[in-house]
């Protein structure tokens, strides 16, 4: 399938609005799209799969044809060039990356919305002079919120993302603080990209649209 273009900015301002980003992160491939395919149904918009996800490229596949024109879904743990190459090959429409990898910068130069890992103030910086769209404060929960709202004092301009131990709570802060939006694995997932109750994630994803929706306002 070949991917949707979509733009940086679209990117960045369809994140702003959504509030949140699920993190699919399985050892079992289609649990993993079973989870997908809930959380889209449940409203979430925005999904990453990671490509160390099994047989990840026919996950990222299935989902875009049967996840509807609505959902994005980007790619993430993309490390390198033939890692860009492969998962824009299997449909995904953006990237993530956990550090300043060659990925980033790939990305960058064809055009792909990229989100780049990164957690000190100089990581930052240089990931957005990579060509990042943004940044993925990552691990997020190792700072918390108040290293969020330190980092983004020098660098306002810059959209960040926490992903990294982001519980209900931690979410609410995290956008609090400035985060654009928060990125969700184990705490919205569970256990359910692995072959768990795909209930008890729906009921969680119902639980973080609410939180997104009353923080719009």
């Amino acid at each position: 399938m070949q991917p949707i273009p979509l733009k940086p900015d679209d990117l960045v301002a369809g994140l702003r609005e959504a509030r949140l980003l699920a993190v699919i992160r399985g050892n079992d491939a289609d649990a993993s799209i079973a989870s997908a395919l809930a959380l889209v149904e449940e409203g979430v918009k925005y999904l990453e799969i990671a490509i160390t996800t099994p047989d990840a490229q026919r996950v990222i596949e299935t989902v875009c044809e049967h996840a509807g024109p609505d959902a994005v879904i980007g790619a993430g743990t993309v490390l390198t060039v033939d890692d860009v190459a492969a998962v824009l090959g299997a449909g995904a429409q953006f990237i993530l990356t956990p550090s300043l990898a060659p990925s980033v910068a790939e990305a960058a130069e064809r055009g792909v919305p990229v989100i780049a890992g990164a957690f000190t103030p100089s990581e930052c910086y240089q990931g957005m002079e990579l060509g990042a769209s943004a940044i993925k404060l990552f691990p997020a929960s190792a700072g918390g919120p108040e290293y969020l709202k330190a980092v983004r004092d020098p660098f306002p301009e810059i959209p960040f993302i926490a992903i990294g131990g982001v519980g209900q709570a931690e979410a609410v802060e995290y956008w609090r603080r400035g985060a654009l939006a928060v990125g969700v694995g184990s705490p919205l997932v569970g256990d359910a990209a692995s072959g768990g109750d795909l209930a008890e994630l729906r009921n969680r994803a119902r639980a973080y649209l609410q939180l997104a929706a009353d923080a719009r306002g």
